[in-house]
C-alpha cells in the first residue's frame, strides 16, 4: 500500500523538518499511545493537543520524530494491525476456511467489546466521513479495508475450486457479507453493545457461512 502524504488544513498541525537529535523517547510506546487515542477519537476527532497529551511528548517532538498527523496516522493503522489483527496468513491456509473465518468473528465480537481498549475496530469503521482535505487518509483506511476483502475472495474462491464449498459458492459476496459483519459489529460496539450480544450475531453469520459447505 502507498504512503499517503496529507495537507493538512491547519497551520499548526504541518509537518516541520526532522533535523537534530534522535527524540528521547520510546517510539513504540508513544506510538501506542498515539494509536489508542486515533482509536478512540477518530483521524478528525484526535487534535494534535490530544495526541501529544497522550503521548507525553512535544508538537515539536511529534514532527520531528513522525513527520505529520496523516504519517502518525498511518504508523498507527501499522500499530494496530500489528497488535490487534487475528486472521494471519497461516490461518487463511488452514484447511478448513469456514472453520477458521466462524473462530475469528468469535474472536473479533469479544474483541471488539473488550473493555481493556476503546471499542469497535480502529480500521473497519475509520474515517467513513470526512473534510475534503482529508480524503487521502479516508482512501488509505478504505484501501486497507478493500485489501481484507481482497484476501477473503481469493481464498474463499480456492475453498470453492478444491470443492470445500457449494459450486453455487459465490466467493466475492460472501467475503463483502464478511467485511459488513465486521462493521456492522465495530459500530454496534461503539454504541455500547456487549460481548454476548456480539457473540449472539456471529452466530448467526456462522451458520450462514456453515450453510456453504458443500
Amino acid at each position: 500500500m502507498n504512503d499517503v502524504k496529507n495537507t493538512e488544513a491547519n497551520n499548526s498541525e504541518a509537518p516541520v523538518r526532522r533535523r537534530g537529535r534522535p527524540p528521547a523517547f520510546d517510539r513504540a510506546e508513544v506510538l501506542a499511545k498515539a494509536g489508542e487515542t486515533f482509536w478512540r477519537l477518530g483521524y478528525e476527532g484526535a487534535s494534535i493537543v490530544d495526541l501529544t497529551a497522550a503521548m507525553g511528548i512535544t508538537p515539536q517532538s511529534l514532527y520531528a520524530a513522525f513527520g505529520s498527523k496523516a504519517d502518525l496516522y498511518r504508523d498507527a493503522l501499522g500499530w494496530y494491525g500489528d497488535a490487534f489483527a487475528t486472521l494471519t496468513e497461516e490461518d487463511l491456509a488452514a484447511p478448513d476456511v469456514i472453520g477458521t473465518l466462524c473462530a475469528w468473528l468469535e474472536a473479533q465480537a469479544k474483541g471488539f467489546a473488550d473493555p481493556a481498549h476503546p471499542p469497535g475496530c480502529m480500521i473497519s469503521t475509520a474515517v467513513l466521513g470526512c473534510a475534503v482535505e482529508n480524503d487521502p487518509v479516508a482512501r488509505l483506511v478504505a484501501a486497507r479495508r478493500e485489501a481484507t476483502i481482497a484476501r477473503l475472495r481469493e481464498r474463499l474462491e480456492r475453498a470453492k475450486a478444491d470443492g470445500e464449498l457449494k459450486p453455487t459458492a459465490d466467493p466475492a459476496a460472501l467475503a463483502r457479507f464478511i467485511g459488513a459483519i465486521i462493521q456492522g459489529m465495530s459500530v454496534q460496539a461503539r454504541d455500547g453493545a456487549s460481548a454476548a450480544e456480539l457473540c449472539a450475531l456471529t452466530r448467526l453469520a456462522n451458520e450462514e457461512l456453515a450453510s456453504q459447505l458443500r
